[in-house]
């Protein structure tokens, strides 16, 4: 099966070293955001756990950490990195690109090529960050890791209830200006191999060669473990059938990123992360907290997904 740690907060940024314990321990605890009292226990073993995918801003303390990075080395990986030219009056905290880049480029060496894709999104459009602006950016970052990613996934704005209220500036990207980017921005991934990926844009840019299958397919998981997978019926097309993607569990938690970026839909306001931040303890089976009364923990049934039969040469 996949595991996911990114979709709610970014974990190699923030709390790889509570990874690495829940790893060590075996398992790990996550509460339902949206009903607190309903907990899930998951298997961290490799017997279960065909991959583990990341979403980070910034790879950096975990390559720094070789005991890390050979624990993870048990597994399967996927790494997105998220790497856009932005400055702290979006991205707050967020690592300068330039060194994310770098970082970037190390990852892929120590876990393949196969095992790393580039994110670029969300795309804010406005009088500084013009259309022009973000072509030119795109196609100095990837010449920069051309040779190091075969995947970049793009995606605008998206006004969610948390971005506008934290980020009251923001518009949507027009459909014109879509395509403008879409067309330049799939041309210029192709010239250094790499294939565009918008994520949740529908099929708009599939006219200019870009793939809008989706950004977490089976193909892409495949890939990175060389091997086929044997996914159940359940566990595709988890967003309603916009996309291919098998997104998996989330083992994150909301309001925990520190980041801060002012487009993110996964924290309510400064004072949530605070909060939630001083609450994380290395050592607990919760990202967040630990365990509360009345609390009912479900074992979720895991199986591996890899089909023991055959083998990809890819």
């Amino acid at each position: 099966m996949i595991i996911q740690t990114g979709m709610r907060t970014d974990i190699p940024a923030f709390f790889h070293k509570w990874l690495i314990n829940r790893i060590q321990e075996g398992y790990v605890l996550v509460r339902n955001p949206y009903n607190p009292s309903q907990v899930t226990r998951y298997s961290l073993t490799p017997d279960v756990v065909d991959l583990i995918a990341f979403c980070t801003k910034n790879p950096g303390s975990v390559l720094n950490d070789d005991y890390a990075m050979r624990t993870l080395s048990n597994f399967g990986q996927y790494w997105y990195v998220t790497i856009t030219p932005y400055g702290p009056d979006i991205e707050r905290y967020v690592t300068n690109y330039a060194l994310v880049m770098d970082c970037f480029r190390e990852l892929s060496r120590k876990v393949g090529i196969n095992s790393v894709g580039w994110r670029y999104d969300p795309i804010i459009v406005d009088d500084v960050h013009t259309v022009e602006w973000h072509i030119q950016k795109f196609a100095e970052m990837a010449a920069y890791l051309d040779g190091y990613t075969n995947n970049c996934v793009i995606s605008f704005l998206d006004i969610y209830e948390k971005v506008e209220r934290n980020f009251p500036k923001a518009r949507l990207v027009t459909r014109e200006e879509r395509l403008v980017l879409g067309k330049a921005f799939a041309e210029i991934a192709k010239s250094h191999g790499m294939v565009l990926r918008p994520c949740a844009e529908g099929d708009d840019l599939a006219q200019f060669g870009a793939d809008c299958s989706g950004c977490m397919t089976k193909e892409i998981y495949e890939k990175a473990l060389g091997a086929r997978l044997i996914i159940p019926s359940q566990s595709k097309n988890q967003r309603n059938g916009k996309c291919a993607c098998i997104l998996g569990p989330d083992i994150g938690a909301y309001d925990s990123c520190f980041h801060l970026c002012k487009y993110c839909y996964a924290n309510t306001d400064v004072e949530a992360v605070r909060a939630n931040v001083k609450r994380h303890d290395p050592n607990s089976p919760f990202l967040i907290g630990g365990s509360m009364e009345g609390d009912i923990i479900r074992v979720a049934e895991q199986t591996s997904w890899i089909d023991k039969q055959v083998r990809l040469d890819i």
